[in-house]
């Protein structure tokens, strides 16, 4: 019989696999738009165009198949330990995110893709853009530091605020809770890359065009010979 998962380790598989599919997408995604236009069509003697992509498939024999099956599980597992090798690198959990709102503009866009590390020995400073998760939220919110309260016995504990936001995120925290630790933290913003992150906004907001892509993403790369 199959035991039940326990609804944290289930949440976290899942986002392991969300996590894989977006660093995939990241990786091929170039490649991906180029293939699709000349694998869908060709110039033919420089003003015809034909589609050869039914072409492609019927010419593949059982062997090429596999190989090119065999390809794209090795493009996925290369992308994964890329993946495990950042986290090792910077410390983090989750070393690349995506801002999913505008509470962070002028500094941050939607859209935008940031990078993140979070190595214990680097102290918390107010000013700071840092990446938290609150308890009973999935999806972690990139804002900046506030403030800082620090206990006599040297705990550090801070309050955030969205730099387009015009109160503290107090009313995001956990009832009675009204300051983030260190273990709230999933990594603090060491740079970024503007925009990148739209493709991967637009497959949380309409779940269509993931699969779409995902679909896309494996026949282009099995059909591929190049």
């Amino acid at each position: 019989m199959w035991a039940e998962l326990p609804a944290e380790c289930t949440r976290k598989i899942w986002m392991q696999v969300s996590r894989t599919f977006t660093i995939c997408s990241l990786f091929i995604y170039r490649s991906l738009v180029f293939i699709s236009f000349r694998s869908f069509y060709k110039l033919n003697t420089g003003t015809m165009l034909s589609l050869d992509f039914l072409d492609d498939v019927r010419r593949m024999n059982k062997r090429q198949l596999y190989y090119q099956v065999l390809n794209f599980g090795m493009i996925v597992s290369s992308a994964l330990m890329i993946w495990k090798g950042l986290m090792v690198v910077t410390g983090s959990e989750s070393p690349i995110v995506v801002v999913l709102s505008g509470s962070m503009e002028p500094a941050f866009h939607r859209g935008d893709l940031l990078f993140l590390t979070n190595r214990v020995e680097d102290p918390i400073r107010v000013g700071e853009i840092v990446v938290f998760r609150i308890e009973g939220r999935e999806i972690p919110i990139v804002h900046r530091v506030l403030k800082i309260h620090e206990k006599e016995n040297g705990e550090i504990k801070f309050l955030t605020k969205g730099d387009n936001n015009s109160v503290d995120d107090r009313g995001l925290y956990k009832p009675g809770q009204h300051w983030l630790e260190k273990k709230d933290v999933v990594g603090r913003a060491r740079g970024f890359v503007p925009y990148i992150g739209i493709v991967t906004i637009l497959m949380n907001d309409y779940p269509k065009f993931k699969y779409a892509v995902l679909f896309l993403l494996g026949l282009f790369v099995l059909v591929h010979r190049e």
